[in-house]
């Protein structure tokens, strides 16, 4: 019989080859096999005896398979979200647009909500939970996160307040919003890219061209007419690209700040009307 704090030690050893985090990967692959939260085995592992399969499940994370995938959900801001191979895993740096949305409305919150890519969710659903008076649609180009996006929504008890469907960013829309969320593809198609992500996540939802700016040049073309008076639309970008999304913004009439994440790189760029 093995002792899981032993296990946990052991994993964590030699995922540190392939992770970032590989204490925080063992225990949370610890956790899945068992059936039990995190925090319950970290309070008291001796209650627990290391699962059979949890050799396997360090072996697929050795493979670089993302423990989203292997654990199937991730959890953001205040909820939790059903993740599947081939859709793209919500960060916590995307969580600095969550911030500043709360700080810019507080708790009058915005009414109506507009999720341009959102995947299986993730950054509409977090607001609507902030906001329990607020209804909101969500748009992306895949149907199967629209798919898991819905599953997600009734799993959280919001599928009456939040809508999914199949579009090409904000093409074919009409009507205004109080609040724009956007975390579109950013990445230059040059980069290299841990295996994690590289071999994993769909590249439609990582890579916008030679610059990473390919779909901002697409999107804020069309926000003026979609932001409602006093609203707010907030970007997620790139680090190294707040000068040149703040240049299309402000060609496009917009007022523009941007926000530090959590590591105090610039992740979101707030977009209000001039």
């Amino acid at each position: 019989m093995t002792d899981v704090s032993a296990a946990l030690r052991d994993a964590a050893q030699r995922l540190a080859a392939v992770s970032d985090t590989p204490r925080l990967d063992a225990e949370l692959l610890m956790a899945h096999a068992l059936g039990v939260e995190r925090q319950v085995v970290l309070l008291d592992p001796s209650r627990f005896v290391v699962p059979a399969d949890f050799a396997s499940l360090i072996a697929r994370r050795m493979q670089h398979e993302p423990v989203a995938y292997i654990v199937g959900y991730r959890d953001f801001w205040t909820i939790r979200l059903a993740v599947a191979p081939g859709m793209l895993i919500p960060r916590p740096d995307s969580e600095t647009l969550i911030e500043a949305a709360v700080e810019y409305f507080r708790a009058d919150g915005p009414r109506r909500i507009l999720d341009l890519g959102s995947g299986p969710g993730t950054l509409l659903l977090a607001v609507l939970a902030e906001w329990p008076e607020a209804h909101g649609l969500g748009i992306d180009e895949s149907e199967k996160a629209v798919d898991w996006a819905e599953r997600n929504a009734d799993h959280l008890e919001m599928g009456a307040r939040a809508r999914f469907r199949v579009g090409d960013w904000a093409a074919g829309l009409d009507g205004q919003f109080d609040l724009i969320l956007c975390n579109p593809p950013y990445i230059a198609d040059s980069e290299a890219l841990m295996p994690d992500v590289a071999d994993h996540e769909p590249p439609g939802a990582l890579f916008a061209g030679a610059e990473g700016l390919d779909d901002y040049r697409r999107i804020i073309p069309d926000l003026p007419p979609l932001l409602a008076p006093g609203g707010l639309a907030v970007l997620e970008i790139g680090h190294t690209q707040h000068m040149l999304v703040r240049e299309l913004a402000e060609t496009e009439g917009f007022r523009v700040a941007c926000r530090q994440d959590l590591g105090g790189r610039d992740r979101a760029l707030l977009l209000t009307r001039a």
